[in-house]
């Protein structure tokens, strides 16, 4: 489902084209297939200048080994950079002893306690998915802003990494399945700062009912169907955060009617959880599922795992310190992050004449590019429009490292860097 319920399916291209030695091979990508988790094995070294990662030339997805060049492209509707290619097969949630992978598994023991062998579970679906997928298969409008290539990473026209774990619904439904879990790393172009970046996780829950189960309810199909799915979700929020206020909240989303979110009321404030909803019934036809009715639920891996375990920045699920991985075991739910960065943060003003094409997203994925996960916000401080009609943005950049202190060296070195290619790709003028 979209936003924290987002909805993205696989990569329905038959095949991508690998060059080996002069020769044309042809790779079947398949949801089904097996991945291998790339993991970053280099251990911290506080004593070393940072350097941006390298992106390795080939990754396996899917049990297919693809090139940097696939993912990459030297081609106008390709928009994915090496800073996301590098992030491809880590499979954050597939490490049982990481937050996300003990939140995953947290999830997986609520339902397999109440649903004893009834939801099929799938966390190693290849993310590169179709156009179709991601979007229409989940009735997500042409004009919808989600398809644009401010919001999304596109490897050509027809094919993106998925922008949510919804991308898979369609096949697994056409396919037989009627009760599944779909857990994945999803990415879209976002803003930098505490709460955001470009990777994260989402799970997807899907529930088909057949007429035998509502018929005898005195409920109508649909009726039967939220009030199940509400059932369920109040119960997976007790399992998360204990006896917590709940509250339902009536919303819009284009592959659900009705549609809703679960907010619930911890640590003084009111937090939203998931978005759900009674799914639409042109989604079913389609999969050829002309008598029944469905729930869908998505949520936001990273959202629930910064309030359960108090991790105060998102970049640290991505780091490899011993210092924050020692501290989190299989199993264990909740333990609280105690934080080991006590560096300060260093800013950086930039202020340009923008053009009318110029856009937000488009000016963090430059900063990323260049400093990678050393910035840790990019704000828009001031606006004007002149006489003359041009508008001048000023943008605070803040740069601080999570595992140790930067030198003036490194952060100028970077802003000079990070000034030029903004300059240069984005057409603006610097003032």
């Amino acid at each position: 489902m979209a936003i924290s319920f987002a909805s993205a399916t696989i990569f329905s291209k038959p095949s991508l084209f690998l060059q080996r030695s002069g020769l044309s091979l042809r790779l079947r990508f398949s949801s089904f297939s097996t991945s291998s988790a790339a993991l970053h094995s280099d251990k911290f070294h506080a004593h070393k200048k940072w350097r941006h990662p390298v992106a390795a030339s080939l990754i396996e997805l899917g049990g297919v080994k693809i090139s940097r060049e696939e993912i990459v492209k030297d081609d106008p509707t390709n928009n994915v950079p090496d800073s996301i290619f590098s992030k491809l097969g880590m499979q954050l949630h597939r490490r049982d002893q990481h937050p996300l992978g003990i939140l995953k598994n947290a999830i997986y023991d609520y339902f397999d306690t109440n649903y004893p062998s009834k939801f099929d579970k799938f966390d190693n679906l290849c993310p590169i998915v179709s156009v179709k997928a991601n979007f229409d298969d989940v009735l997500v409008p042409a004009d919808h802003v989600s398809r644009s290539y401010n919001d999304t990473y596109y490897v050509d026209s027809q094919t993106v990494l998925r922008c949510h774990t919804s991308a898979h619904q369609a096949e697994l439904l056409s396919k037989g399945h009627t009760h599944f879990l779909v857990t994945g790393d999803v990415y879209r172009r976002d803003s930098i700062d505490s709460t955001h970046y470009p990777v994260f996780h989402q799970m997807e829950g899907v529930r088909v009912f057949t007429p035998a189960d509502w018929e005898g309810s005195g409920m109508d199909a649909t009726s039967y169907a939220a009030e199940d799915l509400k059932k369920c979700l109040e119960g997976l929020a007790r399992h998360l955060f204990g006896g917590v206020e709940m509250r339902w909240i009536d919303t819009y989303f284009p592959f659900t009617s009705p549609s809703f979110e679960l907010e619930i009321f911890f640590q003084e404030k009111w937090l939203e959880v998931l978005g759900c909803g009674v799914m639409e019934q042109e989604i079913l036809r389609r999969s050829g599922r002309m008598d029944n009715v469905a729930w869908a639920f998505g949520l936001g891996l990273e959202r629930l795992a910064m309030v359960l375990f108090d991790i105060p920045d998102i970049r640290l699920f991505w780091t490899m310190d011993e210092r924050f991985t020692s501290q989190f075991s299989r199993g264990q739910l909740g333990v609280k992050f105690k934080p080991f960065s006590k560096y300060p943060p260093c800013y950086k003003d930039m202020s340009f004449w923008i053009s009318d094409a110029f856009t937000e997203n488009n000016l963090c994925e430059v900063v990323r590019g260049i400093a990678g996960d050393l910035v840790e916000e990019v704000k828009l401080i001031d606006n004007f429009t002149n006489k003359k009609g041009m508008t001048s943005h000023c943008y605070r950049i803040a740069y601080r490292s999570m595992e140790r202190s930067l030198t003036d060296e490194e952060i100028n070195d970077l802003q000079w860097k990070v000034r030029e290619q903004v300059e240069s790709k984005l057409k603006v003028v610097l003032r």
